[in-house]
């Protein structure tokens, strides 16, 4: 996995950038009121157009994390990605490639 964004959080909100070879954007993540059990946690917002949704999860060693889907026109597939807090407060964006049969 490789980091594309690196995010501080502002109360229930994360600040940043996500950056790629072809994608230099700032981007927040911005909590959602839930209308479903499945439906996201947090809307991702490059100012103020939306490219994706995140959800809660929790890794197997309990650590939470958010699991982000983002997409947009130009990319050839949705990104999916992971942010991961640290006890200081940054988050770093871990991209994984999907993996469509």
């Amino acid at each position: 996995m490789s980091i594309i964004g690196t995010f501080t959080k502002q109360g229930e909100s994360f600040t940043g950038s996500l950056r790629t070879l072809s994608i230099n954007v700032k981007c927040t993540i911005v909590p959602l009121a839930k209308t479903s059990q499945a439906g996201p946690d947090y809307r991702v917002l490059a100012g103020t157009l939306e490219i994706g949704a995140a959800w809660k999860k929790t890794s197997k060693v309990n650590q939470e994390y958010l699991s982000l889907r983002i997409d947009d026109p130009m990319l050839p597939t949705a990104v999916d990605a992971r942010l991961i807090s640290d006890q200081n407060g940054l988050s770093q964006l871990y991209w994984s490639r999907r993996s469509d049969s």
